[in-house]
């Protein structure tokens, strides 16, 4: 049998904390490069001589290359280490940033930014290695500050680059994105160590290829398509390739042994469930970051307006990325306490109150600070929760994968938001002193929106399994001692399912769930979960519809759940704190010793 997962790398206090301070630093920082130049996109046909719908593919350069990043360097990292690839993505960071720092003209400058953009899986990948490496206690704050570090640096990068575009050479940007990814390279090598989890196989290209054709396709759609026009052939024609390629690549990845994304894994219930409530999130939270910049710099003569600078724009922003970072410790405890299903509804419900806010008070600086406090509130406790909802339903080795599709999901959800803001803002328009710009009732639609989006990512959130659950559903089915190492199921009628025990006298199981081969469920295969040291801590056998619930029958920390059925065995790792896992054994039944297609080990 497989030996259990190795020990936490960090188990001290004081390497726990640097740890996490190191990832999270790494997460604000890049952060910051996505939205540094934002501030200075209307300067920048001036300062590159080349005209303003050029200019806008310095932003999409680095939409698309994270897009396309993504999925694959959480794939790779689940292969072959997330600190080696998380110091890659760090590296080409500083040289995208020191490309853009050297360039005078455009095209070298989108390239840098496109090569910035590699740098987008630094957020997912730092989440999968606190799980690989902090002890139990500490993972959740961990990750919720590390989830967070997106939107804080996505607001402080506002401010700050305001400042140096008012007051210094733009290349200074650049030179300073490049230093801090420096200083970061330098703490990681110092102070992050390895994960020893590796899930091996061999490489997807095929879908790696299918899956970024399909990004880039319909990513372009959503960036361009209100500039380029939504019945132009070029943005119909991208389209369709899109979905033909978004289609042919799901096929191909139920079809190989070792996929890129495991859509097994990902159509898991609460994986699914997830991920689209973390694109509708997605939306929601950068609906904020498109209005009230613009409402902030309109002219007062405009009678909506408020007539600041650009600086001024940027600061308001800044108490809302600092009270995201603030609310991780709360995310935290909410999720200790209730779950983070919880968490993740209370964030959206605050999010929604923000916008209400905003709705209701934009008249005067202060009121859309208090509403981008309250939404930065709600997405940092919200934020906080998705990376733990996701790895609780995953195999261990398969933490990078997922984290990174969570996060592309995140960014659909940005760029549709822009896409969307974008039509609103350009069709519901008004003259004021021969100006053409978006009225008040744009504003006020797109802020609307933002709020409703929070409330469908309530719904979605609503729909996935509460963390009790499994005690509350799973039949309570009989330990057997001693079970058979390695058999068929039971060709005699299934065992029958022990009587249901007056609520007082409910057991918790160690770990419930279903037991299917090709979506039939299985009945008869043995379960056991063994501990750190590999001594067996409770056993039972799947039942009527291939459910089991294996109850504790010895001491010790639960690591390694073990199915043994027709003649083979499939071993996973468990998560702290796992209590329901759905298992699929279609295709481990008969195999030899090999690496199993979610990275774990199959024995005989």
């Amino acid at each position: 049998m497989s030996s259990a997962p190795p020990e936490p790398a960090v188990v001290d206090g004081a390497r726990t904390r640097a740890l996490v301070a190191v990832l999270a630093f790494g997460g604000i920082v890049v952060a910051l490069q996505q939205t540094s130049v934002i501030p200075l996109i209307p300067q920048f046909p001036r300062l590159l001589d080349a005209s303003a719908a050029d200019t806008t593919w310095i932003v999409t350069a680095t939409l698309l290359a994270g897009a396309v990043a993504t999925p694959m360097v959480g794939r790779l990292a689940d292969m072959f280490g997330k600190r080696r690839m998380l110091l890659i993505c760090l590296a080409m960071l500083v040289v995208g940033s020191v490309t853009g720092a050297l360039s005078t003209s455009l095209v070298p400058l989108v390239v840098g930014r496109a090569i910035q953009g590699l740098a987008t899986g630094v957020i997912p990948l730092g989440i999968s290695l606190m799980r690989d490496s902090l002890p139990a206690e500490r993972l959740g704050s961990a990750t919720a500050s590390m989830s967070a570090s997106l939107g804080v640096g996505g607001a402080l990068g506002l401010p700050l680059a305001a400042l140096i575009a008012q007051s210094l050479d733009w290349h200074i940007l650049f030179w300073a994105s490049a230093g801090l990814g420096v200083a970061v390279v330098g703490l990681v090598l110092w102070l992050v160590p390895e994960s020893p989890q590796r899930a091996g196989g061999r490489f997807d290209g095929l879908g790696a290829v299918l899956l970024s054709v399909a990004l880039v396709c319909v990513l372009l759609v959503v960036s361009k398509g209100n500039s380029w026009g939504w019945g132009d052939p070029l943005t119909l024609g991208l389209l369709v390739a899109g979905v033909v390629a978004l289609g042919a690549w799901g096929a191909w990845e139920l079809r190989t042994p070792q996929p890129l994304v495991d859509l097994r894994v990902s159509r898991r219930r609460q994986v699914l469930l997830t991920n689209c409530a973390s694109a509708v999130f997605g939306f929601s939270m950068f609906a904020m970051s498109l209005v009230f910049p613009q409402l902030l710099q309109l002219p007062a003569s405009t009678g909506y307006g408020l007539g600041q600078s650009i600086l001024v724009a940027g600061l308001v922003l800044a108490p809302g990325g600092l009270c995201m970072i603030a609310m991780s410790p709360v995310s935290a405890r909410i999720t200790n306490a209730s779950g983070p299903r919880t968490t993740l509804m209370l964030g959206a419900v605050v999010v929604a109150a923000g916008y209400g806010v905003g709705v209701l008070f934009h008249s005067e600086v202060w009121h859309l600070v208090a509403s981008s406090i309250v939404v930065s509130s709600g997405v940092g406790l919200a934020y906080g929760a998705m990376p733990s909802l996701v790895m609780a339903a995953v195999p261990v080795t398969q933490t990078a994968a997922a984290n990174s599709l969570n996060n592309l999901a995140r960014a659909i959800g940005t760029s549709t938001a822009s896409a969307v803001a974008g039509v609103l803002l350009a069709q519901l328009t008004t003259s004021v002193a021969g100006m053409t710009v978006p009225s008040e009732s744009a504003f006020v639609l797109v802020m609307g929106l933002g709020g409703v989006t929070a409330l469908v990512a309530l719904a979605i959130t609503a729909f996935i399994p509460p963390r009790k659950a499994p005690e509350e559903t799973a039949p309570a089915v009989p330990s057997l001692s001693p079970a058979p190492s390695a058999g068929p199921e039971q060709a005699g009628p299934a065992p029958r399912p022990a009587a249901t025990a007056a609520p007082s006298e409910t057991v918790r199981p160690l770990v419930a769930g279903t037991v299917r081969r090709g979506g039939v469920p299985v009945v008869g295969a043995v379960l056991t979960v063994v501990d750190t040291a590999g001594s067996e801590l409770g056993r039972a056998r799947s039942g009527e519809e291939g459910r089991f619930a294996v109850t504790r029958s010895g001491t010790g920390r639960s690591r390694l759940l073990v199915v043994q059925s027709l003649g083979a065995a499939h071993a996973e790792f468990l998560t702290d704190g796992a209590e329901h896992v759905d298992l699929e054994l279609d295709r481990f039944a008969g195999t030899a010793v090999r690496a199993g297609h979610d990275g774990a080990d199959l024995v005989r």
